[in-house]
């Protein structure tokens, strides 16, 4: 992809840019380079400075790209009535969001849930100050008799809980191994320093890259061909497990871009799927004023299969965010809200349209659960079911 005509950032946050390529530039005087997944963590979390840290209007039309619940309500409509179902099937139960972005799906999760199916508390797992400030600005415009049930996370939970975790483009977001096959042997792609800016550079890939790589090409049936770079997530599975150790009885849901691995790892994808967001505007030159754009990698679920494989987690449901928003009653969700709906209904079909056409989120976007004690198929995986696929 090439880079497209992108606006420059005003000059007070190209300070912050700056001085976040000194950290960087300063994390690479040891061995003159740092490994991409390095590179990508301080550019989106480094404290005060990273894209996710640093304040930056980053949702919706003003910000770099829009998410599901940023639409409107009819993606936290649907995603209430499978949560309500959890609710029902194990009496009290809490509701943990990771990343809860601006605040729009805790806000509309709330409005939308059966008050007789609230859960106890409602948590949000965020990293950002910048974006917990957002979040409980949302949630007291909107739903102020429910901020008492509200409570930030620093960690995940410490104590025993049951009930629904959502990670709505959550994993795409964690710093990603980048590798590179170079005469049959595997290399890690690192960022080094370059003029003014950073480059590419490699070395030979530390052993746990270079298993993880093997057991991709062991998995699909293939060795990668020379000059094949893509992307893994060596963090996974001990990512996973910390975020549902403490889950007893429940389902965790995860939402992202992605595919499974005979399609992630597909031989004519031979640069792999990091992409960067700035101003509604997708590219893929990573080095262009680190901090203030998005960096993210595509999700493979295969992997997220395995990682919950090994943190006794079952594989209750995989299939894409259209067919899963339909298992959840979006013809119900979409007729109640016409009803009342002041322009005719017109906003209510351009959201369902981005929400499920295949070339909007419909099919782009997957969805996994994975579940600990239940005994019922969640109803958004009713009417697909992709496991095959992984």
């Amino acid at each position: 992809m090439a880079r497209p005509i992108l606006p420059e950032p005003p000059d007070d946050l190209k300070r912050l840019s700056r001085e976040l390529q000194q950290r960087l530039r300063d994390a690479m005087q040891e061995d003159g380079a740092i490994p991409f997944a390095q590179f990508m963590e301080m550019a989106l979390y480094e404290p005060g400075l990273g894209y996710y840290s640093a304040g930056l209007h980053k949702l919706g039309a003003g910000g770099d790209f829009v998410t599901a619940p940023e639409l409107g309500a009819v993606f936290g409509a649907c995603l209430a009535r499978q949560a309500g179902d959890i609710g029902a099937a194990l009496g009290d139960w809490n509701l943990l969001e990771i990343g809860a972005g601006s605040g729009r799906l805790a806000a509309t999760l709330l409005q939308e849930l059966d008050p007789a199916r609230m859960p106890q508390r409602y948590a949000i797992l965020e990293r950002s100050a910048d974006l917990r400030a957002v979040q409980r600005q949302t949630l007291a415009n909107t739903v102020p008799e429910h901020l008492d049930r509200v409570t930030w996370l620093d960690q995940p939970p410490s104590a025993p809980w049951s009930g629904l975790l959502i990670a709505n483009e959550v994993i795409d977001a964690l710093a990603a191994e980048r590798f590179e096959i170079r005469d049959g042997a595997v290399q890690q792609l690192c960022v080094r320093t370059a003029n003014d800016g950073f480059a590419w550079s490699t070395r030979p890939a530390p052993a746990p890259l270079e298993a993880a790589v093997r057991h991709l090409e062991a998995d699909i049936g293939t060795a990668f061909a020379a000059g094949y770079r893509s992307e893994l997530l060596l963090q996974l599975p001990a990512w996973l497990d910390a975020v549902t150790a403490r889950l007893e009885r429940g389902l965790a849901l995860f939402i992202d871009y992605g595919y499974p691995r005979r399609e992630y790892y597909r031989a004519e994808r031979r640069d792999g799927t990091l992409m960067c967001h700035y101003r509604h505007r997708a590219h893929d030159d990573v080095f262009f004023w680190p901090g203030l754009q998005d960096l993210t990698a595509w999700v493979d679920f295969t992997a997220l299969a395995e990682a919950a494989d090994a943190c006794g987690l079952d594989v209750d449901g995989y299939t894409s965010q259209a067919m899963f928003l339909a298992g959840c009653g979006l013809d119900v969700v979409l007729n109640e809200k016409m009803a009342a709906a002041t322009d005719g209904g017109a906003a209510l079909a351009a959201e369902a349209r981005q929400l499920t056409l295949p070339g909007q989120m419909g099919e782009r976007f997957q969805v996994m659960g994975l579940g600990r004690g239940l005994t019922r198929e969640p109803r958004g995986f009713s009417l697909q079911d992709l496991r095959y696929r992984l």
